[in-house]
C-alpha cells in the first residue's frame, strides 16, 4: 500500500502453494479493486417496477437485513424447503452448508454440479481421491505425465510450476485435449483427441495393457478389492453383489484351501491366497468370480482394441498402443525407491515406498460431458492397473484426502419447521435407498438431485434450479438465494430463456420465483433480476477462511489452510457475505448461532470461526488452536487465532513426516492420524473399488431386482440399466445420441483462459487489454476445406440456438471441434462497461446454443441435460453446425438490451493508467536520446 492506495501486488515465496509466483489474474487484483462495477449499497426493487429493468433503490442494511429475515422466517416456520440457497465459486462452502443445514432446507449446493462434480464423485467412489482439488501429480519424481482435459485457467501457477520441473528433469509430458493451448503446446506429445471419448481411449490402454500382462498384480491384490468375490446369479436380486458371509465380511477364494475365505484374513494372513482370476462354486451352491476377472472378460474384449476405437477417438491406433506400453515401460522397467520405511495397515514393515512414476492429472474436459462420471473412472483404472496411485512419481492425493470409499456422509431428506437438518444437504449415497426422494419415488430438492434422474449428484444441480423451480417441478419454491452465481448470463445453460424464466409470471400476475436475492460485489448480469441485492466485499477487504472442512490450500505432502485479512479500507456500504449469514442465522435463532435465552452466541464472523467447533476440538482453522496458541490440528479454541495466522504469513501448514507421504490409503501410521485429526471416521484400509457395488444396486434397481426402492418410470428404468456399469465403461454422450450429426457434424467446446476466470476478472480494466472479444477457432484445414477464411463472420446452430460470431483458424485443433474462451462476452451496460464495448458488440457466449435439457423424446418428460449418474452439467457434449454469414452479416449475435445503470454507479473508465502517486516524467527529443547516453544522476531532464 502507499496510502490508501495499493502500489503493488505480489505473491507471498513462502505460500506453499504458489512460492510468490502470481499469474495475470494475481497482479490485476488492483483493477478488480477500483472496477467501476463494484457495487456499492444495498438495492431494493422499486415497487411497481418490473424485474430485469434495474429499477432499484437504495435501501439500509438494517432495513435490508429485516427484510429477508422476516420472509425467512415464515419460510423456515412453515416449510423450509421453499428456500433454495445455492452459490457459486467460493471457498466458503463449508460456511453456506452450515447456514443451509441449520435453516433446515435440503435446496442447498454449490457450483461443483455444473464444474466437476463427474470428478470429485468419480474418484471418491473408486480411489478415495481425484484429481483437481484432491490431489496433484508427484512433480518430483514424475518420469511420465499424462495431462487429460485441463485447461490453462486450472490451477495454472503450480501446473506451470510443476511442468518446468518435469521438463528440467526430462520426464516425457503427453497432452490429450481436442486443443492445442497453454499447457498443451509445451507438450512434448499432443494428443488432439475427439471430445467425450477420452473414457474409450482409456478403456484402448487398459485394453493393451492387459493383453500384454502389463499390470501391477501385486498392488491389485493387496490395495483393492479385485480378489473379492462377485455373485454370478443373473436375474436375482444377489446378482452382481460382493459375496459376504454371516458376518458381512467380504470374501475371496484361497487358492491353498480351494474354498472361500475373508478378504480381511487373507490380507493378514499370508497363509491365505486369494485368487485374483477364476470362477468358482461356493459351497453353498453360489457361483462367484473375481471382480479381475470380469474385469479382464471386459476390456480384453476386442471392443477396446486400438484399431476398433481409433476412428471414434481420432487417434491412430499404433498411437494408442505405443502411448499405453510406454507408460507399462517408466511404471515397471523405470520404477523408483524412496528409501524411507513404512508400516502398513497390517502391520506389515515395508523397508521402502516403491514407486510406478506415471502421473496424470485431469479437470472439466473430462467432467463435463455426460458420461464423464465413468470416464474419471475408466482413468482411475489406468493408474490403478499400474500401481500408480499415491505412490512416488504417481498421482498424490492432498489432506484431507484420500477418503473411505465413500465418504460416511448421507445426503437429507426429512425436513421440519424451525429445525436444523440432522444430515448436511449433500452427501455420498450407498444405495437406492439414500436417495432424496418421496413415498411416491419423486423428487424432494427443486434441483433434483438424489432422485433416479441423477442419483449420485454429490454436489447438487444448480444448473436446473430456475428452470425447475419456475415450472414448479417438483414445486414451487418462495426465495431464490444467489452467491457468486451469475446465472442470468454465463453460469446458465440456456441464457436468453433462462433470462424470461425470471420474469415469467403466473396468471395472476405474480413472478413463478416470488423473491430472488443475490450477493455479489460485481455489477453482473444476474442483479438487475433481483429483487434484494446484498452488496459483497472483494478479497482485499475481508477477513475469510481456506479451511480443511472446506477446499483447503493443501499440498501432497502438507496439511494447509489460511485467512485473508483486510488491506483495503471499505469505501462503501458493503458487507462481507459471511458477516451477514452469521447475522441473519443469528437473527433467525439457528440454535448453533444463539444461546438458550435466544442472545447471539457469537459477536461476528471471526469470533464464530475462533470459537465454533464441528466436533471437540475441531474448527475451521486448524493452526494455533488451544488455549495457548500451541497445538495444530486439534486442540481448544484460541481466542488468539486469528492474530496467529496474520503474524504467520496468513497460512498454515503441517508437514507428514516421510513415513506418512505415500500408499496413505493402507498406510498405518497417516491412517491413525487421520482418525485422530477427523478427517477419516477410522483408522482402516481405503480399498479402492474398481468394481462398483454401490453402482451394481443402483442398475439392480433399474432392472427391477433390488431389495429397496425401485423407480417408477420407464426413462429412469432404462438410464439406470445402460449407464450404471459396476467397472468403468464408455457410452456416447446423451446429446450426441439424439440429435442429427450430419447436421450438426463438429463438437464446442469452451474454456477459460489463464489470465481471467469468469465473469469476474473478464471486467478487469488491465486483464481487458489481452482480450476483450472471444473469437470461435476451428481447425485450419478443415475450415479451408468448407470456404471459411481467418476472421470471417459465420452462423453457429445447435439443435437448441443460434449465434453469430468471428471465426480463426489454427493448426492445434481436433478436425470435429471447434472452440471459445467462456465468459468474455457480456450484457451490454453490465460490469462497469461502457455500452459500446466490444465485450457486448463483438464477443460472444456459447450458452445461447446449449438446453438445460435434452432433445425430446416423444412421450417422455423433459430430462436434464446432465451425466445421469452424477447430474454434472453436459457443457461440453454440445454439437454445431457452422455455416459463413451473409455479407453485411457481421457483429455478435443474438445481443440484448443494454442493462440499466445502478443507482451511485461509477462511470465506466476511459483511460487505463493507474498509479498511486505522481509519476517522474523523463523528457528527452529524439535527437538528444540518440546524440547522448543515459541520464546520469545530477543530469537535467
Amino acid at each position: 500500500m502507499e496510502g490508501e492506495e495499493i502500489r503493488f501486488i505480489q505473491g507471498n515465496p513462502k505460500h506453499p502453494v504458489n512460492k510468490g509466483v502470481l499469474c495475470a489474474k494475481g497482479n490485476a487484483g488492483i483493477m478488480k479493486q477500483k472496477s467501476p462495477a463494484k457495487l456499492t449499497q444495498p438495492l431494493v426493487r422499486k415497487a411497481g417496477t418490473e424485474r430485469g429493468d434495474g429499477e432499484f433503490e437504495p435501501i439500509s442494511w438494517d432495513k435490508a437485513l429485516t427484510l429477508l429475515t422476516e420472509r425467512l422466517r415464515k419460510i423456515r416456520a412453515h416449510d423450509p424447503k421453499r428456500l433454495a440457497f445455492f452459490t457459486g465459486r467460493d471457498q466458503m462452502q463449508a460456511l453456506t452448508g452450515f447456514w443451509a443445514s441449520q435453516f433446515g432446507t435440503i435446496n442447498w449446493a454449490a457450483h461443483g454440479g455444473f464444474c466437476s462434480v463427474n470428478m470429485a464423485a468419480g474418484g471418491l467412489y473408486m480411489t478415495g481421491q481425484s484429481f483437481w482439488e484432491f490431489g496433484d501429480p508427484d512433480w518430483d519424481h514424475a518420469k511420465y505425465f499424462m495431462l487429460w482435459g485441463v485447461a490453462e485457467d486450472h490451477a495454472s501457477n503450480p501446473i506451470k510450476i510443476g511442468l518446468e520441473k518435469l521438463k528440467r528433469r526430462g520426464a516425457k509430458f503427453v497432452a490429450i485435449n481436442p486443443v492445442r493451448t497453454g499447457y498443451q503446446a509445451i507438450a512434448d506429445e499432443w494428443i488432439g483427441i475427439r471430445p467425450g471419448t477420452d473414457g474409450l481411449l482409456a478403456l484402448s490402454f487398459a485394453h493393451v495393457l492387459l493383453k500384454n500382462d502389463q499390470f501391477d498384480w501385486e498392488f491389485l491384490s493387496r490395495y483393492t478389492n479385485a480378489t473379492q468375490l462377485v455373485i454370478d446369479a443373473p436375474g436375482t436380486s444377489q446378482n452382481g453383489l460382493l459375496l459376504r458371509d454371516e458376518s458381512e465380511a467380504l470374501q475371496v477364494w484361497d487358492q491353498t484351501t480351494d474354498s472361500v475365505a475373508s478378504w480381511l484374513e487373507s490380507s493378514h494372513d499370508n497363509d491365505v491366497e486369494a485368487a485374483l482370476f477364476g470362477e468358482y462354486t461356493t459351497a453353498k451352491g453360489v457361483r462367484v468370480k473375481t471382480v479381475m476377472t470380469l474385469l479382464a472378460e471386459k476390456y480384453l474384449s476386442e471392443e477396446y482394441a486400438p484399431e476398433n476405437v481409433a476412428a471414434t477417438v481420432g487417434v491412430d491406433a499404433a498411437t494408442i498402443e505405443r502411448l499405453a506400453l510406454e507408460m507399462a515401460h517408466v511404471a515397471f522397467k523405470e520404477s523408483i525407491t524412496i528409501e524411507t520405511p513404512w508400516t502398513d495397515w497390517t502391520g506389515r514393515r515395508h523397508e521402502r515406498f516403491i514407486g510406478r512414476p506415471v502421473a496424470m492429472h485431469a479437470m472439466r474436459g473430462i467432467s463435463a460431458h455426460s458420461n464423464g462420471f465413468q470416464t474419471c473412472r475408466s482413468i482411475h483404472l489406468l493408474q490403478v492397473l499400474l500401481g500408480a496411485v499415491d505412490s512416488p512419481g504417481s498421482h498424490l492425493a492432498k489432506p484431507p484426502f484420500p477418503k473411505h470409499i465413500a465418504p460416511p456422509i448421507k445426503p437429507a431428506k426429512s425436513m421440519a419447521p424451525d429445525t436444523p437438518l440432522s444430515s448436511p444437504p449433500l452427501g455420498f449415497p450407498m444405495g437406492p435407498e439414500d436417495l432424496v426422494i418421496d413415498a411416491n419415488g419423486e423428487p424432494l430438492r427443486i434441483d433434483k438431485a438424489y432422485s433416479w434422474e441423477a442419483p449420485i449428484a454429490n454436489h447438487g444441480m444448480m444448473h436446473m434450479v430456475i428452470n425447475n423451480a419456475v415450472k414448479g417441478d417438483p414445486y414451487p419454491i418462495d426465495t431464490l438465494i444467489l452467491f457468486m452465481a451469475n446465472m442470468s448470463w454465463n453460469s446458465s445453460m440456456n441464457t436468453a430463456e433462462v433470462q424470461d424464466m425470471l420474469r415469467e409470471k403466473d396468471e395472476y400476475g405474480d413472478y413463478k420465483l416470488p423473491f430472488i436475492v443475490t450477493s455479489d460485489a460485481f455489477h453482473s448480469e444476474m442483479v438487475n433480476y433481483s429483487d434484494l441485492v446484498l452488496p459483497d466485499t472483494t478479497y482485499l477487504e475481508r477477513f475469510d477462511t481456506i479451511s480443511m472442512l472446506d477446499r483447503p490450500i493443501s499440498e501432497a505432502h502438507s496439511a494447509c489452510d489460511a485467512i485473508r485479512q483486510p488491506i483495503v479500507a471499505l469505501d462503501r456500504d458493503v458487507r462481507p457475505w459471511q458477516e451477514v449469514l452469521v447475522d441473519i442465522g443469528t437473527r433467525l435463532g439457528f440454535p448453533a448461532l444463539t444461546n438458550p435465552d435466544g442472545g447471539a452466541k457469537f459477536k461476528d464472523y471471526k469470533d464464530f470461526i475462533t470459537n465454533w467447533e464441528k466436533a471437540p476440538g475441531i474448527g475451521f482453522l486448524a493452526g494455533w488452536r488451544g488455549e495457548n496458541g500451541d497445538e495444530h490440528m486439534v486442540g481448544a479454541p484460541n481466542p488468539d487465532q486469528w492474530q496467529a495466522y496474520q503474524d504467520n504469513d496468513c497460512f498454515f501448514e503441517h508437514h507428514l513426516p516421510p513415513e506418512q507421504r505415500y500408499y496413505r490409503f493402507a498406510n498405518k501410521d497417516y491412517l491413525e492420524w487421520a482418525k485422530s485429526v477427523g478427517f477419516n471416521g477410522h483408522s482402516g484400509p481405503i480399498v479402492m473399488e474398481l468394481y462398483s457395488e454401490v453402482v451394481q444396486k443402483f442398475r439392480l434397481a433399474g432392472q427391477g431386482l433390488y431389495d429397496g426402492p425401485l423407480p417408477k418410470h420407464e426413462v429412469d428404468k432404462q438410464r439406470l440399466v445402460q449407464y450404471f456399469d459396476p467397472l468403468p465403461c464408455w457410452y456416447v454422450p446423451l446429446e450426441e445420441q439424439r440429435v442429427d450429426n450430419q447436421k450438426y457434424p463438429f463438437h464446442a467446446v469452451n474454456q477459460r483462459p489463464m489470465f481471467m476466470y469468469h465473469s469476474w476478472d473478464s471486467q478487469n480494466a488491465w486483464l481487458r487489454q489481452i482480450m476483450a472479444q472471444n473469437y470461435l477457432y476451428m481447425n485450419r484445414e478443415r475450415g479451408e476445406a468448407l470456404g471459411i477464411h481467418d476472421l470471417a463472420w459465420v452462423w453457429v446452430e445447435s439443435h437448441h440456438g443460434k449465434i453469430r460470431c468471428q471465426i480463426k483458424l489454427m493448426e492445434g485443433c481436433n478436425p470435429d471441434t471447434v472452440w471459445t474462451w467462456n465468459a468474455i462476452g457480456k450484457q451490454s451496460g453490465a460490469w462497469g462497461l461502457s455500452d459500446d464495448a466490444p465485450e457486448s458488440q463483438k464477443a460472444f457466449l456459447m450458452n445461447h446454443l446449449i438446453s438445460e435439457l435434452l432433445p425430446s423424446k416423444e412421450g417422455e418428460r423433459g430430462l436434464t441435460n446432465s451425466d445421469p449418474v452424477t447430474g454434472q452439467a453436459a457443457w461440453y457434449d454440445l454439437k454445431v453446425n457452422v455455416t459463413l454469414a451473409a455479407p453485411g452479416e457481421t457483429g455478435s449475435y443474438p445481443t440484448f438490451a443494454s442493462i440499466k445503470r445502478l443507482p451511485d454507479m461509477a462511470t465506466p473508465a476511459t483511460e487505463l493508467r493507474y498509479h498511486t502517486h505522481v509519476p517522474v516524467n523523463l523528457e528527452r527529443s529524439m535527437e538528444d536520446a540518440l546524440t547522448r547516453g543515459p541520464l546520469t544522476r545530477g543530469d537535467k531532464p
